[in-house]
């Protein structure tokens, strides 16, 4: 009399999760020196683009070839992902005086407003189930 109900919670069970992948480009990398980070924001939690605490984050060794970020398996929506080369391996984006930075930075779809920080809007994107989405940051001053 539950068998109904047993096969729709077997069915669900087994049925894959939406889930989809986003793999970001990193290019105009000026040295070899520090770390490449890319944290990836959801609409959701804020913070855009300078406080990572709620955002997904990667790290990867600088190279001035190229570095690829890939963020599996996260629920389709909308996004923003800011990039960050710490040259010198302190562990934040230097910035001189005045806040604005001395170390190399970028966000998705390559905004870069003249005096002030990119908003979540100007820089989001949609992430879809299916083949991953690549987007290519790029990185400058």
């Amino acid at each position: 009399m539950h068998r109904p109900l047993l096969l729709a919670c077997l069915f669900l069970a087994n049925a894959p999760a939406l889930a989809a992948d986003l793999v970001v480009n990193v290019t105009n990398i000026r040295s070899a020196g520090g770390t490449i980070g890319c944290a990836l924001h959801s609409a959701d939690r804020g913070g855009f683009p300078g406080d990572a605490a709620g955002a997904v984050l990667r790290s990867r060794p600088a190279n001035p070839a190229g570095v690829t970020c890939r963020f599996d398996g996260i629920a389709p929506g909308t996004y923003a992902v800011a990039v960050t080369h710490d040259e010198n391996g302190n562990g934040r984006l230097d910035s001189n005086f005045f806040g604005i930075p001395t170390e190399d930075w970028g966000v998705s779809n390559n905004i870069r407003p003249g005096r002030r920080a990119p908003r979540f809007e100007e820089a989001a994107l949609q992430v879809a189930d299916g083949p991953a989405r690549i987007i290519e940051v790029r990185l400058g001053r």
